[in-house]
């Protein structure tokens, strides 16, 4: 082969947008050079291994140690900290510098631990490709590693085997491939490799192209490499996933804000209080600026500075909300859900939008039969799934198949024509489960058959299969052929009776119409039969339609029973003056729970779509069942997504809530338009193909039992339950921690603000410091940081789920807490400043007992407001003030705290303390507890005004 072909080659290879199934396999070996009796040489191989590389998924960088931890500290609040700690231990105050690195090296650490993973999202494709294909090479069938493979190899593929690269397939002998995993579609797809389809098709209806990572159900087949690697379509969801990139959530992005204001406030306040003092030195002083004196004078305002900046950041703030994050966590895994990164806890709380996969997420991914109709009656079937659990019920009220032998007929038919497989897989929860091996659609039908009583391993023993036609794509129908040999142990006499032992029956199973026209009989419903006229013919395909419409995958039954078989067994002679027993209709069913889960999220202000790889019939049938379509909504196909701008998508999302037949592709649009419309989207998903857009989401949500190992190396949360309603608890745990985390910011602003204008109003009336820096260290670290851990626990208001999502651009910090804050910052200062001026006036030679009264009141005072801050807006008396027992346990740890710091002695000098008497308690307890009450008030005074607002609203 010359450079020129190969460089050509090489263009053509690696150009996705060749549409291979377009062409016929002679012109794809043409263009691919291979000769298809003896396929590559091992010299061509050589050299193209050399053009293309392996047959691999090549892995993006994985994130190192630095990476993590540059990710923790990587914050203002954090920057903020570090400086203080600097600032500390240059003016000697190493106690304080240590506490403050020890609370970040904490949060570090924790976050680390919780986030840490491996991306290893590819890892789990790769595993996905073939370890061995087998080739043609030189002439020769060898068995070769697949990451050997090269464009224009040929491969054999035989059932079991998963698909080494992207073929366009030379043969496909009754071939199906599972495609669940990369397309969404439930079903095992029938390929055809002489079909030349159109350019534009979509990935799920390329009947003569086999995907990498795809796995072969059933039959046999051959096919030509045209993609390998990264230029498969397994790669290019590797490659999509590489350029996603993580974009940090709303609580990150609020927390980032909300310490970036509390530091330029802090830097902006510490500088007024620097500069008011150093003009009042000043002026008011005679001594020049560089005299030890005045050194002195200055270097006490530099620290009153830095005590006020300690005040001004809640250095707990970071550990507090990881610590909270960690614990709401581990409620989540007692709801199923696995969350595997800290701060995607809160994201689902403030979710919009979820955009949910049909297979295996809303449905069970387990093909039902659930409707029969046979004697010209129709059968539901109840019961879900491959558990053999379940009745028969004509329009609604049970009954016994013993009134309705044709029904059993049909169902002992679809049993003896049938290549499936039902084994009994273990226990969970204490009943049985099981697994299907083989085609899932055949395998609904032993389902079906167990619930009416009769199991496939003794009808096989009753009625031996001797010969088969398999089934075929083209004939679209299967046929087997039985010896009559003890029927009455099968108790099956609808098929049999004693005069005709020994005969042979002829089973047929395929598409319903092709099947009528094979038959020139009906089974009447008392298995009785005559001649099939117009009317027979036209009666079977109504029933047909019926069941088509309610997105029911239908087969046809027939039967034929002769004395004697022909010399030659072919389609001719056997698929002739057959009867007609029945239809068998079958759909993957929804979750029973999900309808319910649905209601409740749409309750909370929550829409969900349906994306899927399957027909837009079944997934209309299975929105409507669900309750997931809405009156007025579309249901659109990937189809019409490619014809439409990105404009256009934003406007379309609005109103649809089922998209079919979709790619990846689509997927990532379908989520960046609704990200456009600035919803927040919770994207769940099982399979491969779900994979870019669940990382492209503000939180992707992966199933933990059906899921792949790249949805779930993708995903934020894994369902551990694989149970739609388990999402929606995440939702409500997830809005329950967010909740919790504005209340303990809440908590800690009020507390701080407080700090802050204490020591700038005692500076501004020219007092002493009222509160030294390590005292203001102590508060924010150990006193206030227990309780705000505590606020963690907080199990949410009743009213959490009757909420509507929190818009994405709501601060932290709203009006109600802007208010709040603002009263408590009037009302604790106003007490600490008080009981200082109360211990002066008491004890006017030692400033230590005027601050431990000041450190006394406020730290107490800020206990006490922790209870108060348990909710937003119901009182306390209505929450229980004592029902959080963590709150009780945090509070008491903190007062004993207090309490060492005011009366151990060797503690004292450090923290600059003094003991108090009963007559100080006494005289402060007032004070104490004004902040509380205050808050109780505004709380009731704010909530009143909430309810006229939301009801003001609902009237609008």
């Amino acid at each position: 082969m010359s450079e020129a072909n190969l460089k050509s080659e090489e263009i053509t290879t690696k150009d996705v947008s060749i549409s291979w199934h377009a062409m016929s396999s002679t012109d794809v070996l043409e263009r691919l050079e291979t000769p298809l009796e003896d396929g590559l040489s091992l010299e061509e191989v050589k050299i193209r291994q050399e053009k293309y590389g392996p047959n691999e998924l090549t892995e993006a960088p994985s994130t190192s140690f630095w990476q993590m931890l540059w990710a923790q500290i990587n914050s203002f609040v954090i920057y903020m900290l570090l400086a203080a700690a600097l600032i500390s231990a240059l003016l000697g105050d190493t106690v304080e510098a240590i506490a403050i690195l020890a609370i970040v090296v904490l949060n570090a650490i924790m976050g680390i631990i919780q986030e840490s993973r491996a991306e290893a999202s590819l890892a789990a494709l790769k595993k996905l490709a073939a370890p061995e294909s087998q080739v043609l090479r030189g002439g020769h069938r060898v068995s070769i590693p697949a990451a050997e493979l090269v464009p224009g190899d040929i491969v054999f593929l035989e059932a079991g085997n998963y698909i080494p690269a992207d073929l366009r397939l030379l043969e496909a002998v009754n071939l199906r491939v599972d495609e669940a995993s990369l397309t969404g579609e439930s079903l095992p797809v029938e390929k055809n490799a002489q079909t030349r389809l159109e350019a534009d098709i979509p990935l799920g209806d390329r009947k003569n192209t086999a995907f990498m990572g795809t796995l072969v159900n059933y039959g046999r087949g051959q096919g030509v490499v045209v993609s390998t690697g990264m230029n498969t379509q397994l790669g290019m969801i590797a490659t999509m996933l590489q350029s996603v990139e993580n974009e940090e959530t709303p609580l990150q992005h609020r927390l980032d804000q909300l310490g970036k204001v509390l530091g330029w406030a802090a830097l902006a306040v510490c500088g007024l209080v620097f500069l008011i003092g150093a003009i009042r030195f000043v002026t008011s002083s005679d001594l020049p600026l560089n005299s030890p004196e005045a050194i002195t004078e200055f270097t006490d305002l530099f620290m009153v500075a830095v005590s006020l900046a300690i005040a001004a950041v809640p250095e707990g703030l970071p550990a507090v909300v990881t610590i909270s994050l960690a614990l709401g966590m581990r409620e989540m895994i007692k709801r199923h859900a696995l969350i595997r990164k800290l701060s995607s806890v809160e994201t689902l709380g403030s979710a919009t939008v979820i955009c949910s996969d049909k297979t295996g997420t809303l449905t069970q991914n387990e093909m039902t039969v659930t409707r029969i109709w046979a004697g010209d009656q129709f059968v539901d079937v109840t019961g879900s799934g491959y558990a053999p659990k379940g009745e028969f019920e004509v329009n609604g009220e049970p009954v016994s198949l013993d009134q309705y032998p044709a029904v059993k007929t049909t169902l002992w038919l679809g049993t003896l024509n049938n290549d499936a497989q039902l084994e009994r897989a273990g226990e969970q929860d204490g009943e049985e489960t099981y697994r299907m091996i083989g085609d899932p659609t055949e395998g609904s039908i032993l389902v079906a058959a167990l619930k009416a009583g009769a199991s496939a391993k003794v009808l096989n023993e009753a009625y031996p299969r001797t010969q088969e036609i398999p089934f075929d794509s083209d004939r679209k129908r299967m046929v087997t052929i039985h010896a009559v040999e003890n029927p009455d142990d099968a108790d099956i006499s609808p098929l049999t009776s004693e005069a005709k032992r020994e005969w042979h029956i002829i089973a047929v199973k395929g598409a319903p119409d092709v099947v009528l026209k094979l038959c020139s009989h009906i089974q009447t419903i008392d298995n009785g039969d005559v001649k099939l006229d117009d009317e027979g013919r036209k009666k079977v395909l109504a029933a047909n339609d019926a069941m088509t419409k309610n997105a029911l995958r239908v087969l046809g039954v027939a039967y034929r029973m002769v004395p004697v078989l022909p010399d030659e067994i072919n389609s001719e002679e056997l698929e002739k003056d057959l009867t007609f027993v029945g239809l068998i209709g079958m759909i993957d069913p929804a979750r029973t729970e999900v309808k319910e889960a649905l209601n409740t999220a749409r309750e909370a202000g929550i829409r969900t779509i349906m994306i899927t790889g399957d027909y837009p019939n079944t997934a209309r049938a299975i929105a409507e069942e669900i309750g997931l379509l809405q009156a007025g909504h579309k249901v659109m196909t990937g189809a019409e997504v490619d014809d439409l701008t990105d404009e256009e998508m934003k406007e379309i999302v609005k109103v649809t809530d089922v998209y079919a037949r979709v790619s990846p592709e689509h997927k990532m649009r379908i989520v960046d338009a609704l990200r456009a419309n600035e919803e927040v989207v919770a994207m769940t998903g099982d399979g491969v193909n779900d994979a870019p857009a669940i990382k492209r989401a503000d939180i992707g949500v992966a199933m933990g039992i059906t899921g792949t190992d790249v949805a779930k190396g993708t995903a934020d949360m894994v369902l551990t339950d694989d149970n739609y309603a388990s999402i929606v608890s995440a939702v409500e745990q997830g809005r329950v921690i967010y909740s919790n985390i504005r209340k303990f910011v809440y908590y800690l602003l009020s507390c701080n603000a407080a700090e802050i204008m204490v020591i700038f109003l005692a500076t501004l009336f020219g007092w002493p410091i009222p509160l030294t820096a390590i005292q203001l260290l102590w508060l924010n670290l150990v006193t206030d940081g227990a309780p705000a851990l505590a606020l963690g626990t907080e199990p949410g208001d009743p009213d959490i789920m009757d909420q509507p999502p929190r818009p994405t651009n709501e601060p932290i910090i709203n009006k109600f807490m802007l208010v709040g804050i603002a009263v408590q910052t009037i009302a604790i200062t106003a007490v600490t400043l008080g009981a200082f001026a109360l211990g002066r006036f008491v004890d006017q030679e030692h400033i230590a007992f005027a601050e431990t009264m000041a450190f006394a009141t406020l730290s107490i005072s800020e206990l006490l407001r922790a209870y108060t801050a348990r909710s937003e807006y119901y009182p306390l008396m209505r929450i229980g003030v004592f029902k959080n027992k963590v709150m009780n346990w945090a509070v008491l740890a903190s007062l004993a705290l207090i309490m060492v710091v005011i009366y151990v002695p060797f503690m004292q000098p450090i923290f600059n303390t003094a003991p108090l008497g009963w007559a100080q308690w006494v005289e402060i307890l007032p004070l104490i507890l004004v902040p509380s009450v205050a808050a109780e008030v505004t709380k009731m005074v704010m909530a009143k005004r909430l309810r006229k607002e939301r009801e003001a609203r609902m009237a609008g």
